[in-house]
C-alpha cells in the first residue's frame, strides 16, 4: 500500500548511477527488512540500461522512465521521490514530483541559483508536501547535539567559523560527465556553477551556516561575501575556491577548498564563540570537541557516526509517520509532525553564498602555469605550494590576496541583502 496509505512507503528513484546507486542500494536494504518500510515504485534515468544497477532494477520489474514527467504522466504514483540527478536538474525535477503529490528528498545542493531555490519553496507551499535536502551531516546526531548547545547559548555568542577541505581530483573527475567543471550546462544553458563549494565540499560550507542557525531547521544567512576563485584545470569554472562571508548576525564565515593541491587534507572546521572553541579535524581524531575558557572539554562524537544514508531512512519514516497520523485522525492537541530538519530554508544559505562567490570573483583566475605540473597515476594537475597557501590562510583567517600571495586576485565584497536573482542585474 502506498500514496498516503498505511504500509510500505512507495519511493521513486531519480538517477541510479553515481551517488544515486548508493541511494538505491540503501532503499533496497530498507525494503528487504522483515517488516519492509518502503518499496521501489519506479526509476527515472535515461541511461538506466547502461548502468551497473540495471540488472537489479530489471529483476524488480518496476516502471523505468526517461524523465520524471514520463513517470507521472503514465499514471504512476510515489509517496516519496528521491532526486540524485545532476545538480542543475534538482529543482525542476523536484517541482514535478511535488506537483504530482510526492514528498521529495533532493540531494545536495538545492540547485545552482537562489531563484531556483525560491521557486522550489513556492512549489512546496503550493503542493502542501515537504522537501528535504540531503546534506547528511544535518541528520547527524553529533551535529544536531552541537547545534542544540549552540542555540542554547552554552558557548556564548558565535564570532567566527571556518572550514577547509583539500581533495585532489584527476582529469577523470572532470571527464566523468558533460557538466563537471562547468558554469552552464551545454545542452540547456541552465546554470550549473559546479565547483568545490557547490559540489564535493558543499557539505562543509553548508554545515557552517547550519550549525549557526537560529532554529534547528534553519541556517544562518550570509549578508555579504568576498571570494577568490582559481583554476589549474582547463575547465570553465574553478577548482579552487576561498571566501569570507558575514552572516546577518555578524559572524565571519571562512571557507577554503581545492581540487588542485598536491596533498589531500581531510575536512576540518573550527567554530569560535565568546566562551569556547569547537573543532573537528578528521586527521586529528573523529570527534567534535568543544573546549571552554576554563579548559573544560565536551565531546560530541563523530559527525559520521550517523550513517550517511540516514537521511533516506528519515525521509521514509516521515512519510510513514504522516500516513499513520492521517489514518488515526487528527491528534487531540492538533499540530503537525514538525518541521523538516534540513529543508530548503536550511540549505538555501549555501546556494546564496555560492551565488555571491561568483558575483564577487567576476573572473576566474588561472593559476600561473609555472606552478602547475602534471602527474600520472592518477593523471592529474598539481599546483606547487597551493596546499601550504590555503592551510596558512585558514590558520591566519586570510584570503590569499590578503596574505601577499603573488598570484592572488581579490574579489569585491558583494551585498547579499535582498538578493533574489543570479546573476544580479
Amino acid at each position: 500500500m502506498s500514496q498516503t496509505g498505511v504500509g510500505p512507503v512507495s519511493v521513486l528513484m531519480v538517477a541510479i548511477g553515481g551517488y544515486g546507486a548508493h541511494y538505491l542500494s540503501t532503499l533496497l536494504q530498507l525494503a528487504g527488512e522483515a517488516v519492509p518500510r518502503c518499496r521501489l515504485a519506479g526509476v527515472v534515468d535515461p541511461m538506466a540500461e547502461q548502468l551497473p544497477a540495471w540488472s537489479i532494477v530489471k529483476a524488480l520489474d518496476v516502471p523505468v522512465r526517461g524523465s520524471v514527467e514520463e513517470f507521472y504522466s503514465a499514471g504512476e504514483k510515489a509517496d516519496l521521490a528521491v532526486i540524485s540527478s545532476p545538480l542543475h536538474w534538482h529543482v525542476p525535477q523536484s517541482m514535478v514530483a511535488l506537483a504530482h503529490g510526492s514528498a521529495v528528498l533532493c540531494d545536495k545542493p538545492i540547485g545552482a541559483t537562489i531563484q531556483e531555490a525560491e521557486d522550489l519553496i513556492r512549489a512546496r507551499h503550493a503542493s502542501q508536501r515537504w522537501v528535504m535536502i540531503g546534506y547528511q551531516w544535518s541528520f547527524s546526531a553529533a551535529i544536531l547535539a552541537l547545534k542544540r548547545d549552540v542555540r542554547a547559548g552554552l558557548f556564548g555568542r558565535p564570532t567566527r567559523a571556518s572550514a577547509l577541505c583539500l581533495w585532489p581530483r584527476d582529469f577523470a573527475y572532470y571527464d566523468r560527465n558533460d557538466w563537471a567543471g562547468r558554469l552552464r550546462d551545454r545542452g540547456t544553458g541552465r546554470w550549473v556553477l559546479d565547483s568545490p563549494a557547490n559540489n564535493a565540499m558543499a557539505h562543509y560550507l553548508h554545515n557552517l551556516f547550519f550549525v549557526l542557525g537560529p532554529e534547528m531547521h534553519l541556517s544562518a544567512r550570509p549578508r555579504s561575501v568576498q571570494a577568490e576563485l582559481y583554476r589549474a584545470y582547463p575547465i570553465e569554472s574553478c577548482d579552487t575556491a576561498v571566501c569570507r562571508a558575514v552572516t546577518t548576525g555578524g559572524v565571519e564565515v571562512l571557507f577554503y577548498a581545492s581540487h588542485a593541491t598536491a596533498r589531500s587534507v581531510a575536512p576540518r572546521f573550527r567554530l569560535e564563540f565568546e566562551q569556547a572553541v569547537v573543532t573537528w579535524d578528521e586527521e586529528q581524531g573523529p570527534e567534535i570537541v568543544a573546549v571552554d575558557r576554563k579548559g573544560r572539554c565536551k565531546r560530541y562524537g563523530a559527525p559520521d557516526d550517523t550513517p550517511q544514508f540516514h537521511k533516506l531512512a528519515a525521509a521514509i519514516d516521515r512519510v510513514a509517520g504522516e500516513a499513520e497520523r492521517a489514518a488515526k485522525g487528527p491528534p487531540s492537541g492538533g499540530g503537525s509532525i514538525g518541521p523538516v530538519v534540513c529543508g530548503p530554508e536550511a540549505a538555501i544559505s549555501q546556494t546564496l553564498c555560492v551565488n555571491g562567490i561568483h558575483e564577487s570573483a567576476t573572473a576566474i583566475t588561472s593559476l600561473p602555469s609555472s606552478l602547475v605540473r602534471r602527474e600520472s597515476e592518477p593523471d592529474r594537475l598539481v599546483v606547487a605550494g597551493l596546499d601550504d597557501v590555503l592551510l596558512r590562510c585558514c590558520e591566519k583567517r586570510f584570503l590569499p590576496s590578503e596574505a601577499g600571495v603573488g598570484w592572488a586576485v581579490p574579489g569585491r565584497t558583494v551585498d547579499l541583502a535582498g538578493y533574489h536573482w543570479f546573476p544580479r542585474t
